[in-house]
């Protein structure tokens, strides 16, 4: 067990994997918002059968990392831990830009508005999909804070599985309704 300013830094992951759990649940009601007004104008959701496993991934996700670093008594590294938490602020506010950037247009669902013009400001004028590198910078950094490796590696895997599809989807739906 590691001891730092007198709290065990395996409750403070838990904290932070709690905080980070919030911080989704926030994003699936702005989400839910997002795709009713898209919806209501038109929008066309695409490629839905691959979301639950999308849900499944990150679920397990935020279960896993903190139970290994509990089950497998996980080392607190404070250089490890620096960094990764560096990473996961750059994820954050990556995170941050991309949903300022889309505003009313982002979801967790694949939804196009047909005719409307795909956005190309903010992050999206370096990156066709900045909100799956925040997701790949997250699944690695989050579990490597407390040195749950095994965690990284399984759900960073997993999600680029999920990703091969996801993508395709997207890009698929892009192509066919925006202008």
């Amino acid at each position: 067990m590691s001891v730092i300013a007198g709290f065990d830094t395996r409750w403070v992951y838990v904290l932070l994997v709690c905080l980070v759990a919030v911080e989704r649940l926030v994003e699936l009601a702005i989400a839910r918002r997002n795709s009713r007004w898209m919806q209501a104008r038109g929008g066309v959701e695409v490629g839905a059968g691959h979301y639950r496993w999308m849900v499944v991934l990150h679920v397990a996700f935020l279960l896993s990392s903190p139970l290994e670093v509990w089950l497998f008594e996980r080392p607190f590294l404070p250089p490890l831990a620096v960094a990764m938490t560096g990473l996961l602020g750059v994820a954050t506010a990556l995170r941050i830009w991309t949903l300022k950037t889309l505003g009313k247009r982002w979801t967790t669902r694949v939804i196009c508005l047909p005719g409307v013009p795909r956005i190309v400001g903010g992050p999206y004028r370096w990156l066709r999909h900045p909100n799956y590198l925040v997701v790949v910078l997250e699944l690695l950094a989050l579990p490597l804070i407390h040195t749950a490796w095994i965690t990284a590696w399984v759900f960073s895997i997993a999600n680029a599985v999920l990703l091969r599809v996801r993508i395709r989807v997207e890009n698929d739906a892009l192509t066919r309704y925006s202008s």
